[in-house]
């Protein structure tokens, strides 16, 4: 997902192994994903994708005032948030020891690479039905 702020940024979806740097786009009020070699071009990612980053997070205190906080993390999965609030920011990074940094915080310039996108539904849809399948035939040949 790209956030509100960027629809008027041009936008791809991630893949895996993209090399990203989190960057404020000149058109937006917001910070998001480009590609490297790519800055004008946000790179869209899905509710679940997994990034590692190649140092530590660091984002900008909520006043902007204090020092960058650093988060001490370099593996994240990205969510959404704020999901009733149509105008508010729903771009978000999910830590592992639970912390959630929304995107916009991010300070720009931080590398990291895009290591696993989300299961698509179908995918997910036909192995659970494999996985039902396979325990119905093991129930009847045990049966016998």
């Amino acid at each position: 997902m790209c956030d509100y702020s960027l629809h008027l940024v041009t936008s791809r979806p991630a893949k895996v192994g993209d090399k990203l740097v989190s960057t404020k786009f000149t058109n937006s009020i917001t910070r998001g994903f480009a590609a490297i070699g790519e800055p004008n071009v946000a790179v869209c990612l899905l509710p679940g994708t997994e990034l590692a980053f190649e140092n530590n997070v660091e984002c900008e205190r909520t006043l902007g005032i204090l020092p960058n906080k650093k988060i001490g993390q370099k593996v994240a999965r990205f969510r959404e948030i704020n999901a009733e609030c149509p105008c508010a920011h729903h771009d978000a990074l999910e830590f592992p020891d639970g912390q959630v940094i929304p995107v916009t915080r991010l300070c720009a310039g931080q590398h990291a690479t895009v290591l696993q996108l989300p299961a698509s539904p179908h995918v997910v849809k036909y192995a659970e039905k494999q996985t039902r399948d396979s325990l119905v035939l093991n129930r009847l040949l045990a049966i016998d």
